[in-house]
C-alpha cells in the first residue's frame, strides 16, 4: 500500500529524505514518515510420515493448478500461530511442528509470503467451505501438479531438494558405516 494521504489525520503527503531512507511519504502535521506497507500471509507446504505434501485446489486461485495452504497473518498473531490455524481451517488437520523456509516477496499482491514446511500425521482431510478439494500427492508429482515458478512451486521444490539431500546423506553414512564392522 502507497500513501498519499495520512491515514491519522487526512493530510496530503509530502516526500521528505529520511536518513538513507530517501525520499519518504511525510505527514507534516502529524510529523511522522508513512512508509509502504504490504500484507504478510504465510503459506505451507504440509507434509506427512509418508512424504506425501498436501495439495488444495481453489477456484478462485486456479481452476487448472493446485496451491498449498496459504493465509494472512492476523493482527497479534506469529507466523508459526497462522501456519498452525491455516491448516486447521483449511484441511482441518493438526500441525505436530512447522519449520520456516524462506520468504517470498509477492509484488503483484503487495504481499510478503513467510513459507514454512508443516509436518502431520496422515489423515482424512476436513475441507474448509473455501477449499474445493485437497489430496495427498508424493513428493515426485508435486511439482507438476502446481503451476511452475509460483510461490508454491518454489516451496515445495526447496523441500523437495532439501529431503533429496538429507536421504543422500543417509546413504553415504550407511554406505560409511558399513566397512567398519
Amino acid at each position: 500500500m502507497h500513501f498519499k494521504y495520512c491515514p491519522h489525520c487526512g493530510n496530503k503527503l509530502v516526500k521528505k529524505e529520511i536518513g538513507d531512507e530517501g525520499a519518504i511519504p511525510f505527514c507534516e502535521k502529524c510529523n511522522i514518515p508513512l512508509w509502504d506497507m504490504f500484507t504478510t500471509s504465510i503459506i505451507a507446504a504440509v507434509v506427512n510420515e509418508q512424504n506425501e505434501i498436501a495439495l488444495l485446489r481453489q477456484n478462485y486461485v486456479s481452476t487448472v493448478k493446485y496451491v498449498c495452504v496459504a493465509g494472512i497473518m492476523k493482527i497479534g498473531e506469529s507466523a508459526e500461530e497462522a501456519v498452525i490455524r491455516e491448516i486447521k481451517e483449511e484441511i482441518g488437520l493438526d500441525a505436530d511442528e512447522v519449520k520456516f523456509i524462506k520468504s517470498y516477496p509477492y509484488k503483484k499482491k503487495e504481499m510478503l509470503m513467510l513459507g514454512y514446511k508443516a509436518n502431520v500425521k496422515k489423515a482424512d482431510f476436513k475441507i474448509s467451505e473455501e477449499v474445493d478439494s485437497a489430496e495427498w500427492v508424493k513428493f515426485e508429482d508435486a511439482l507438476s501438479l502446481l503451476r511452475e515458478g509460483s510461490i508454491g512451486w518454489q516451496l515445495v521444490k526447496k523441500i523437495i531438494e532439501s529431503h533429496d539431500d538429507k536421504q543422500s546423506e543417509t546413504t553415504i553414512i550407511k554406505k560409511n558405516t558399513v566397512g567398519l564392522r
